[in-house]
């Protein structure tokens, strides 16, 4: 019998070992997967706290200076206007607008796509899904014709057109899945007690696609935010810029100015990454649910 509690302790105490010995060498990977990750991330600050003509070939912790957002910030044309504000301004116009219309878009269009049957609903489907077979550079081309005859090249309301069909795609096929995983009897029900179709898409449906509506939102807002090629080629006056476009000045063909680049790169950042934050507890809902039925 002694032996046997013996025995036991023994494993006991070996599966312990191994449990602990396991634990560490998963916060070792999970360490080396952060310092691989934020590294870049460290980089890009210190070379934008760097003297800007020192930040491409280093410098120390030592020479920390506010110069280059400084640069960034309060940059001005010819007739004295802040460019950076003008720019942050139409990024914010432009990416704000492009959200509101295309989850408004998408909402409906997969609302009906998942929930009503009709005479070419499985084209239009995969209509959808062709059109992101082909990269946006593609469609360049006729976009900028089409918009040079609608007067709207150099303009905001250009790229705001422009971006909400191109992200409006997947924020359909998204909602559609999402869509999809809500129960039917609970619009019978609805139905049951009068509601309308609309009054059952705005209190009942909507309400529970939430955390779809909001990657998706994220989703545009992003896709406006970043976006460059398309920008700097419908744009030509430099007070009509989106940020990313005002970035590529600092990048020339013979140098490259490292210390405005990597300031002006983490301002652009910010919107997003705040966003990010604060929509960060429906980011996985809204991602996993809306692939679970197609």
């Amino acid at each position: 019998m002694a032996k046997k509690q013996e025995w036991v302790e023994e494993s006991v105490g070996l599966n312990k070992k191994d449990r602990i010995i396991k634990q560490i060498v998963y916060n070792l990977i999970l360490i080396l997967v952060c310092v691989a990750v934020l590294y870049p991330v460290v980089w890009v600050v210190k070379m934008a706290l760097t003297p800007n003509e020192l930040a491409s070939v280093g410098g120390s912790w030592s020479m920390v200076t506010l110069d280059n957002f400084s640069h960034v910030i309060f940059k001005t044309n010819q007739n004295g206007d802040y460019l950076f504000f003008h720019q942050l301004w139409n990024s914010v116009i432009v990416s704000a607008i492009t959200t509101v219309i295309g989850v408004l878009l998408a909402c409906t269009a997969a609302y009906g796509f998942a929930r009503l049957k009709f005479v070419g609903r499985e084209m239009g489907l995969n209509a959808f899904l062709v059109t992101q077979m082909f990269p946006g550079v593609v469609m360049m081309i006729p976009l900028y014709i089409i918009l040079g005859k609608l007067g709207l090249t150099d303009n905001v309301l250009g790229l705001v057109l422009v971006y909400s069909v191109s992200a409006l795609p997947f924020c359909v096929w998204n909602l559609k899945g999402y869509f999809d995983t809500i129960p039917k009897e609970l619009e019978e029900a609805a139905i049951v007690d009068g509601a309308s179709r609309f009054k059952i898409f705005w209190t009942v449906v909507l309400p529970l696609a939430r955390p779809a509506i909001a990657i998706t939102a994220l989703f545009s807002f992003m896709t406006a935010w970043n976006e460059f090629i398309l920008a700097a080629t419908f744009m030509n006056n430099e007070i009509n810029y989106t940020l990313p476009v005002a970035l590529k000045q600092y990048v020339g063909a013979q140098s490259v100015e490292y210390g405005y680049f990597a300031a002006g790169a983490i301002l652009v950042s910010i919107p997003i990454m705040a966003l990010f934050f604060a929509l960060q507890k429906n980011l996985v809902g809204g991602l996993t649910a809306g692939s679970v039925k197609g």
